[in-house]
């Protein structure tokens, strides 16, 4: 992928959810192996960006694309090629309960039209040894830990070696030291094989701790914000809010 080509790109897109506009005007570029963060209080939009991102979303006014796919212009029979060149991480990790992590991801690459039986095989085993999960591929959802869940789903992401992973809220159901284990291993992929990351997240410290680009939303509008001080002043909001 060419890096001065941008993987995502809104120029004065308007963002639903539902019917209605949750963020007016999005302008953003993101680039090959950039961490970018969404940030904003609860309900502002910031999982409307990400499906927008994923075409679950429809664009409906102004200009995107993502992976060289326009969104004002695709069709639901590309929306699977589209999807391909992404990895994407829930927060409540969304793995098929019924059935094994190795068949959890078989079932993602028959599904984006692996055959070779061989080659699902090694493909699954490289995803799971990238995220040391490698010993526990006959284990089923339920009897892993939610960390061990979260590994699963960030292999099943990087699956199609996708050039963008979309992270919404991934450490939001963990607990702290099992968070950072995850945030480390999202951070190792992005620094050792270039894969963008845009990560949807609540928790300002994950910003300061892991540097990037930070998107915020703020009465119905989204900027990139260059410093940490507004990070600050808005945690100060917020508690005051809790305050009162």
């Amino acid at each position: 992928m060419d890096s001065n080509l941008a993987l995502v790109s809104f120029r004065d897109a308007d963002i639903i959810n539902s019917e209605n506009t949750v963020v007016y005007s999005l302008n953003m570029e993101v680039f090959p192996s950039q961490l970018v963060y969404i940030v904003g209080r609860v309900g502002t939009g910031k999982t409307s960006i990400i499906r927008t991102i994923t075409a679950e979303n429809p664009l409906l006014k102004g200009e995107g694309s993502v992976c060289g796919f326009n969104l004002r212009e695709i069709r639901k029979s590309q929306v699977p090629y589209l999807r391909r060149k992404l990895g994407i991480v829930f927060q409540d990790f969304q793995l098929l309960m019924d059935r094994s992590v190795e068949d959890n991801l078989g079932f993602v690459l028959k599904a984006t039209g692996w055959k070779d039986s061989k080659a699902i095989s090694e493909r699954i085993e490289a995803a799971l040894r990238s995220v040391d999960m490698q010993t526990k591929a006959h284990k089923m959802p339920h009897q892993l830990s939610g960390g061990e869940q979260q590994r699963v789903a960030i292999a099943r992401a990087l699956l199609n070696d996708p050039e963008l992973i979309v992270a919404d809220e991934p450490t939001g159901n963990l607990d702290e030291d099992t968070a950072t284990g995850i945030l480390n291993l999202l951070m190792r992929i992005n620094s050792e094989s270039g894969t963008a990351i845009i990560m949807v997240t609540h928790n300002r410290e994950i910003c300061r701790k892991w540097p990037g680009r930070i998107f915020e939303i703020k009465e119905e509008t989204c900027t990139e914000i260059t410093t940490g001080p507004e990070i600050r002043q808005e945690k100060e909001e917020e508690k005051s809010d809790e305050a009162e």
